[in-house]
């Protein structure tokens, strides 16, 4: 089990947490939404919850709820940016489809 960052994804990690002036890392998860069932939850983690799984990353630290782990198990988190667009990419090796927008998926 484990969910890793790219370079730039870690890169952009740090420095927004620096300007936030606190936080223990970044927490992803998923939640029911969308046509395909499952979006992606993104935040920081201003601490770790009773029963978060914690992994660590290029120096970050990322935090799982078990009943995300599942879908998200194995994901490389990715920070893109083409033109004036910047996001977070996931490549997540657990995705059956997604829909056509690309807001959700099914695992």
């Amino acid at each position: 089990m484990a969910l890793t960052l790219t370079e730039k994804a870690a890169s952009h990690v740090q420095s927004t947490l620096a300007r936030r002036g606190k936080g223990v890392g970044l927490r992803i998860g998923v939640r029911t939404a969308g046509c395909s069932g499952l979006a992606y939850k993104l935040e920081f983690a201003d601490a770790i919850e009773p029963g978060d799984v914690e992994f660590e990353s290029r120096g970050v630290k990322i935090v799982v709820d078990p009943e995300s782990l599942q879908y998200v198990d194995g994901t490389e988190l990715d920070y893109t940016r083409v033109g004036l667009n910047e996001a977070f990419q996931f490549n997540n090796p657990n995705v059956k489809s997604e829909c056509g927008c690309g807001e959700s998926f099914n695992a």
